[in-house]
């Protein structure tokens, strides 16, 4: 049963992509130990400002430190979509209502 697990875990894991040659991902999953320093400038910016934040946030209140244009809809899905790869790869965590923070 545990080695059933293991496999579903590893086969559920976001495959890397292929760029030269080499494989590689650009949000990586997040390990003991590591720190944001491994996340591309955009995506450290993005954890930066949940981190700031008092408390949860919505990808709206992200998207105005980050500076997004965020009276527009078609700006801020895509800061959104980054958010979400954030939670799949254990950088944040997703509140039931929407709204972000960081892992406790």
């Amino acid at each position: 049963m545990t080695g059933q697990l293991a496999e579903e875990r590893a086969s559920a894991r976001p495959m890397a992509g292929q760029v030269g040659g080499r494989a590689v991902m650009l949000i990586p999953h997040r390990e003991p130990g590591a720190d944001e320093s491994m996340l591309p400038p955009d995506y450290q910016r993005i954890v930066a400002a949940v981190r700031q934040a008092v408390g949860p946030v919505m990808a709206r209140e992200v998207g105005e430190v980050v500076g997004v244009d965020v009276t527009v809809k078609a700006k801020l899905e895509p800061l959104r979509s980054k958010l979400v790869r954030l939670v799949d790869r254990g950088w944040l965590r997703k509140l039931p209502d929407g709204r972000f923070t960081t892992r406790l």
